[in-house]
């Protein structure tokens, strides 16, 4: 496969994202209008619950769906407050929850909390997606990735997420093998999003075919599989109109 066809494969599985300190509403406009812009659209955008409105009006029903975050970035909010803001949030007319784990509190050994959590607001989310951030960098051993992962899938996680982006160490291909792992031992459909650190062509390759070793060619679509990494976006772009001569991927990869 060339690395045209690779980044827009790589494009479409996007979570094009906006969680900076200085967000305002017209730069999470502008997100949209880059979510939508050719070659392909990306899969999702994620951005603060208090921008979820104005991405609903600009995005429409169409079909790049719309991320907030809750109890983002420590993971230390109190369940009340979390259970709000989810319900705020869908309210709005996000369509996916990523929700921070409390992590810190499940490396302790005390697991009830946020039990608690993810089943909660899971309840709260009904059919719409839930995914869980396990802030894996953090993590001391795969041991610990593999029980927090079995933790939020059986408390009704639908995707398991690596990172907020927001400490030293992010995604890590070491600890998405071990949550591929555990998604391949489990009874029903639940995705994989590697997010933060995510910045060149050569770690999507990477992430793709660990993807594609374990679970089978196929397997990562938008409904199984994402990236948070807004900076992979332009090297993307540029990637497939490279190898198109400045023309996008229009023809490469397919229409629009």
């Amino acid at each position: 496969m060339s690395d045209a066809a690779i980044a827009a494969r790589a494009l479409s599985l996007l979570d094009l994202t906006d969680l900076g300190d200085e967000a305002t509403e017209a730069g999470a406009l502008a997100l949209c209008a880059k979510a939508l812009a050719p070659p392909v659209p990306v899969a999702a955008i994620c951005l603060w619950p208090r921008f979820v409105g104005a991405a609903r009006k600009a995005l429409g029903d169409g079909p790049i769906k719309i991320a907030t975050v809750v109890n983002f970035p420590e993971g230390g909010t109190a369940i009340a407050p979390v259970l709000r803001e989810t319900e705020a949030a869908l309210a709005d007319g996000a369509d996916e929850i990523d929700l921070v784990l409390p992590w810190s509190v499940v490396l302790t050994g005390y697991t009830t909390s946020a039990k608690a959590m993810v089943s909660n607001v899971k309840g709260r989310c009904g059919d719409k997606l839930l995914k869980v951030i396990l802030e894996t960098g953090e993590y001391p051993d795969a041991a610990k990735i593999q029980a927090a992962s079995e933790l939020a899938i059986a408390c009704g996680a639908d995707f398991i997420k690596t990172s907020t982006g927001k400490t030293q160490r992010s995604a890590s291909l070491a600890a998405v093998r071990v949550m591929l792992g555990v998604i391949g031992l489990t009874l029903r459909p639940i995705g994989i999003k590697p997010s933060g650190g995510i910045r060149t062509l050569a770690d999507a390759k990477s992430y793709l075919a660990l993807a594609d070793a374990m679970m089978g060619e196929g397997w990562a679509t938008p409904q199984t599989f994402r990236f948070g990494a807004s900076g992979l976006h332009q090297v993307l772009l540029d990637t497939i109109a490279g190898e198109t001569g400045g023309k996008g991927a229009t023809e490469a990869s397919g229409p629009y």
